[in-house]
């Protein structure tokens, strides 16, 4: 999943509202003092703080050694009292509004903000503690009513809007253009257009939806880090392998158990768990334990949370003079519209489904032909599924384990990235980072320039929210003299290593390091003139092309040949192996996809409400469902509670951008596979429209130079085994 999708303009605030879910409160500089004047003040009160002068590091990297919790508030009220100095000063400029003096200056502007929030944020995220939570609570309103200062200023929106209109004669570049569009649009859809009492109403509803949605991510950390499935018996956990019991063994002496084995809801803990423990009842328990996750009635319980979300979107929505939060948010992507989006969901569902019943038939019939009593159960799925992948392919993920250590694999990802892009890496173990397990590279163009720096941080920790992702902490972008280069990271939560043995992977764990590497190189390989434009500021239903199609290579023989080397004896993984991963890579598709379009479908229908009285949350879910036609063996991939993509991140109507990105993929990685997967043209043809245009021009236009036509449905179909032929 990638990390962010910024607005132009005020990059940092937009950064702060996709993880903390909106805008928020009217808290402003000290009144009757200069905002240069309350700036310089807090800097000088701080001299110690290392945000108020350049980092004395390796490439301007952040000095993590000597950023404290306490660093973060003062620098960012300095951040925000400079920027708004910098905004004062474009409104009170005494000449006419130009592209230079407003759109570029606006563009300019906020670097010190930009700076603090592109490590406190990536931090919240990787490494938090209630030390930063706390000041999350703190900054984050504080943030968005900068923001919506800057959308609100009437005085700014006026010169803005006067640039605006001479736009056909002022001759700009395509970036130049674009910037200019955005900017427009993001004022216009920050409310600049609505009277003095809806701009009140308009920062209450963000001030609601913040703390809601801050709120929302908190209380679903807890549950996830409450839950604990400990198990005394070790009879109960037969089926398991012996890598996934030695890791709940040291879970188990982490959390005060020892001697015993515990299992947690974090997916590389519950997966496997739920794949090979023979223990219907504990498979159950520790499902239950997943689903119901802020939904327990208890201090954490998020229910009444989302609903009142979902109302206050909506609410803010039709004040803005859109019918829905969908339809406001979607104007801005590339659907459009969220009937556009139903559309495509209704074209691809009816397969989906029908491929997903087909699943739950061939499971039922092991289960009745092996003599027990019980109809397949949502816990059962992964247990059974595995069952008849073995018996179909003779293939199960535990044997490609072997052969995928993470070391391994990172050499394959970096191996395809040259092989395409020509970039080679060079670990560095001399530069800062923020946590001792966080592994850094610094990246190299096919001429030996430097370019970039990359870092990894690959391992599960309680103080590292869940999933998979990319950011930056300093995006590429080359104006008003500086040439800025990337320092991106990944984060994923892969289990430690086991004992002697190294950290192995299972083959789609080794295929969400390419995939997050795909958006790592979106942002390593940008090439843009702008900041808000650089890597992956794309709209959200474009930002996993990219990745998307990075993963294709990780299934192919010729790459698999390069690092798939099994970690005890060397050997290349057998021809046989990656036949029977070829031909088990169609398999379970209609439960992957049914279980992710219910999520998706769910999305769209908590932001497509139109009236502003909180729902029933457990009632609406149970509708929704219903009315899709969800079946009771696949639950979504996500229920409310904890759905952090669309309540607590930046997916909010916007869920189906995978499925939507994946239609992208599959239809232009068919043009690897016409002309050769490592065909110097065209990888050198993705690069120069895809990868390195970031969002400096629309994100068809540049698939469609690329591809040479519109992307069709039927490469992803055909990709999941869904497509009739």
């Amino acid at each position: 999943m990638k990390g962010l999708t910024l607005k132009p303009l005020v990059s940092a605030i937009a950064l702060t509202l996709a993880l903390s879910g909106c805008n928020t409160a009217n808290i402003s500089t000290q009144e009757n003092t200069a905002p240069n004047v309350v700036a310089q003040n807090i800097i000088n009160n701080n001299a110690d703080n290392p945000f108020f002068k350049p980092y004395d590091t390796y490439y301007n990297i952040p000095d993590f050694d000597k950023i404290q919790t306490a660093h973060f508030q003062p620098a960012f009220e300095a951040g925000i009292a400079q920027h708004q100095a910098e905004i004062n000063a474009i409104t009170d400029n005494p000449k006419p509004a130009t592209f230079e003096n407003t759109i570029e200056a606006l563009e300019f502007s906020g670097d010190l903000t930009i700076k603090v929030a592109n490590v406190f944020f990536n931090l919240t995220g990787a490494d938090t503690n209630e030390e930063l939570q706390a000041v999350s609570k703190v900054v984050t309103p504080m943030l968005a009513a900068s923001e919506d200062d800057i959308y609100l200023n009437d005085k700014l929106f006026q010169r803005v809007k006067t640039v605006y209109l001479q736009k056909n004669s002022l001759n700009l570049s395509t970036e130049q253009a674009k910037l200019l569009e955005d900017t427009y649009q993001a004022f216009a859809r920050g409310g600049a257009n609505l009277d003095e009492k809806d701009k009140d109403t308009l920062r209450g509803l963000n001030e609601q939806i913040s703390k809601l949605s801050l709120s929302f991510g908190d209380n679903l950390l807890a549950e996830t880090n409450a839950f604990e499935l400990v198990i005394d018996d070790q009879a109960r956990l037969s089926g398991l392998p012996k890598d996934v019991i030695d890791t709940a063994a040291q879970t188990a002496i982490k959390r005060g158990h020892p001697g015993k084995w515990v299992f947690t809801t974090q997916r590389p803990s519950i997966t496997p768990f739920l794949t090979y423990a023979d223990d219907r009842e504990l498979r159950a328990q520790i499902y239950n334990g997943y689903i119901k996750r802020a939904n327990n009635d208890n201090a954490n319980d998020n229910k009444k949370i989302i609903a009142k979300i979902a109302a206050l979107r909506a609410q803010r929505a039709q004040l803005m003079g859109y019918p829905t939060h969908a339809h406001l948010v979607l104007q801005e992507r590339t659907a459009k519209t969220p009937e556009n989006v139903y559309g495509l969901l209704d074209k691809v569902w009816p397969a989906a489904l029908a491929q997903a019943e087909a699943e739950v038939a061939e499971m039922q019939k092991l289960i009745d032909k092996n003599g027990e009593k019980f109809q397949l159960q949502a816990w059962d799925w992964w247990y059974y599924s595995d069952k008849i992948r073995v018996a179909k392919y003779s293939f199960n993920e535990q044997q490609t384990r072997p052969y995928f250590s993470l070391e391994n694999t990172l050499k394959g990802v970096f191996y395809t990235a040259n092989r395409l892009y020509g970039i080679t890496v060079k670990e560095r173990n001399d530069l800062p980072k923020y946590h001792e397990e966080v592994r850094t590279w610094e990246v190299f163009n096919e001429k030996g320039e430097s370019i970039a720096i990359f870092m990894g941080d690959y391992y599960v920790r309680d103080s590292k929210r869940g999933g998979a992702w990319m950011n930056a902490y300093r995006q590429q972008y080359n104006m008003n003299g500086v040439n800025s280069k990337p320092i991106i990271s990944n984060v994923l939560n892969y289990p430690r290593p086991a004992g002697d043995d190294p950290a192995l992977l299972t083959f789609d764990e080794a295929s969400t390091l390419f995939h997050e590497f795909g958006h790592a190189l979106h942002g390593i390989l940008s090439q843009v003139q702008y900041r808000s434009q650089a890597g992956t500021s794309v709209p959200r239903d474009y930002v996993e092309f990219p990745s998307q199609v990075m993963e294709n290579w990780m299934t192919e023989p010729e790459v698999l040949a390069q690092f798939a080397t099994h970690y005890q004896t060397g050997e290349v993984i057998p021809q046989s192996l990656v036949n029977k991963i070829q031909a088990a890579s169609k398999f379970n598709q209609g439960f992957a996809t049914v279980e992710y379009m219910a999520a998706t479908k769910l999305d769209l229908d908590w932001h497509t409400i139109t009236d502003f009285k909180p729902k029933d949350a457990a009632k609406f879910e149970a509708d929704s469902l219903n009315n899709m036609g969800l079946i009771d063996e696949i639950s979504p991939r996500y229920h409310s509670t904890y759905f952090s993509h669309i309540f607590a991140g930046g997916y909010s109507a916007g869920y189906y951008s995978y499925l939507w990105s994946d239609i992208l993929g599959a239809d232009a990685y068919e043009a690897f596979k016409e002309n050769g997967i490592f065909d110097q043209a065209t990888s050198k043809a993705f690069k120069s429209t895809v990868l390195s245009q970031g969002g400096s021009q629309d994100p068809m236009a540049l698939y469609k130079q690329f591809r040479g036509k519109e992307a069709g449905i039927e490469p992803l179909l055909r990709s999941r085994g869904l497509l009739k032929e």
